[in-house]
């Protein structure tokens, strides 16, 4: 069954051979672009973001012996050649700074690539671990473009980021999966196409990144990040959740987690695209019901694939895609990460610089990664995780809620890939033991040096937060806020 993929920044969008007949059928016209293999077009979408991997996954030639006797994760401490800091007189220690690679255990050749930057106040500050979405993109563009320590500027220097989230916590970026940023192996064999093997590979990381670093073992963790980590975020939760109860290994101080702009319950999350859309003035009332006719036979399929379906999955996404991909036609260029703005041409943002630093020789030696390449976004990774989109990953999140582990859900208000309205649902149809009092509990305001800057809807473990005057990155967009959130999350001070 072959895909169409539109706009894959974060996020890829689908439009299968079978969506594009039904939007003919329904009088809405498809995009002009026309069915191509995922591969290919996804490249090209890559590439209309000025991003240019020479290679669609990291797979490299031949097995890498210097592993061999080795332990499993090896790290250093750096310093980017071109951080602006005070005249260059900070040293490696001074900075905290760590690039590394961990053999992942199950695998037949593999090394997860991360970041770990120390907090820029306390040790004893929460460890947070990062992902970012995709399926298949690199970390490293929220560390220069979001929540990082550094921006990246036009000459390719470094300056700090006042509000990066190392002001509050120890924080881990890591590049999975596996063949995504600088992660790779020498056997497509180790490409993950479910959220256990990807749940399981996080979880042997932070075991071995814990080991390593034993002064932070007592440190409250938090798990975080956006878009399709909106899949891996609950799964790794439910994995450390897991392996504390049996005693696997280290125990790990998890305190919650964080998913902003997700894609968790498809199910759900669909379905609501019409209704934002007319809420948002993108679509008139009659495209509304056009488009509408299509919603219960989504709910239908996405209900059979469930939680590990396989044909019933993709099914379900071939018939649930035709919903955004009409709304898509009459929304024109509009960038569908922030409707608030138009895409210029195919380009709807520049992450270009990342790429053009991270190739930099100076910037590769002081990282320790050799001639690995840096894939700012893996085609092939999408291609291998397609089955798992449609899967419901909410219904292990109520186990987590009932024994006080925190999360939150936090969306940019002008997102239309994974608003803040099929957010907001699927929390609150998600059954745990408060779900009534969730439901009842009045929306306060979320204020960020006096001014509201979101709405907030809390009880107990359970946050929602819409975030106001922000797109799909709502750290990028509203970084002062995004920080606010963190600390005051956290802290347990949220609204």
């Amino acid at each position: 069954m072959e895909k169409l993929v539109f706009l894959p920044t974060l996020f890829f969008l689908l439009q299968s051979p079978l969506s594009t007949a039904r939007l003919l059928s329904s009088g809405v016209h498809p995009v002009p672009w026309g069915p191509k293999r995922p591969s290919s077009q996804a490249e090209a979408l890559i590439r209309a973001l000025n991003l240019f991997p020479r290679e669609p996954v990291n797979i490299v030639d031949g097995p890498d012996s210097s592993w061999a006797d080795g332990p499993r994760l090896v790290e250093k401490r750096f310093k980017f050649p071109s951080l602006d800091d005070d005249n260059g007189t900070a040293s490696v220690e001074e900075l905290g700074h760590h690039a590394g690679y961990y053999k992942i255990q199950d695998s037949y050749d593999a090394r997860m690539f991360y970041f770990f930057f120390e907090s820029r106040g306390s040790s004893n500050d929460p460890v947070v671990l990062w992902l970012t979405g995709g399926p298949g993109c690199s970390s490293e563009l929220a560390v220069f473009y979001e929540n990082g320590p550094f921006k990246i500027t036009d000459n390719l220097s470094l300056v700090w980021n006042e509000y990066g989230w190392d002001q509050a916590s120890n924080i881990i970026y890591v590049d999975q999966p596996t063949g995504t940023g600088f992660s790779y192996s020498n056997d497509s064999r180790d490409i993950r196409d479910t959220e256990v093997g990807v749940s399981n590979d996080l979880y042997d990381f932070i075991q071995a990144f814990f080991a390593a670093h034993p002064d932070y073992q007592n440190n409250d963790f938090y798990i975080t990040g956006e878009s399709y980590a909106g899949h891996y975020i609950p799964a790794f939760a439910a994995r450390v959740y897991q392996g504390n109860q049996a005693n696997e290994g280290i125990q790990i101080n998890l305190k919650g987690f964080a998913i902003g702009n997700g894609l968790t319950e498809p199910g759900i999350q669909y379905q609501a695209y019409p209704d934002f859309a007319l809420m948002m003035g993108l679509i008139d009332q009659q495209t509304y019901d056009s488009i509408n006719q299509t919603v219960p036979e989504c709910e239908n399929e996405a209900n059979q694939c469930g939680t590990n379906g396989t044909e019933t999955c993709l099914n379900a996404l071939s018939t649930c895609s035709t919903i955004f991909n009409s709304i898509l036609q009459v929304v024109g260029n509009i960038n569908v990460y922030d409707i608030r703005k138009q895409c210029e041409g195919s380009l709807c943002y520049n992450f270009s610089n990342a790429q053009y630093f991270l190739n930099e020789q100076s910037v590769r030696n002081a990282l320790g990664v050799g001639d690995i390449d840096w894939v700012p976004c893996s085609s092939t990774v999408y291609q291998a995780m397609e089955v798992d989109w449609m899967r419901d990953l909410e219904v292990g999140i109520p186990a987590l809620l009932d024994d006080g582990i925190r999360l939150l859900v936090y969306a940019g208000e002008y997102d239309l890939i994974c608003n803040w309205l099929g957010n907001s649902r699927w929390v609150a149809a998600m059954e745990w033991s408060g779900q009534q009092n969730f439901t009842a509990a009045p929306e306060v305001p979320f204020l960020v040096d006096g001014n509201e800057a979101g709405v907030l809807t809390s009880y107990g473990p359970l946050s929602f937060l819409k975030v106001y005057n922000a797109g799909h990155m709502v750290p990028m967009d509203q970084p002062k806020a995004a920080l606010a959130m963190l600390k005051g999350w956290i802290q347990g001070t949220l609204g």
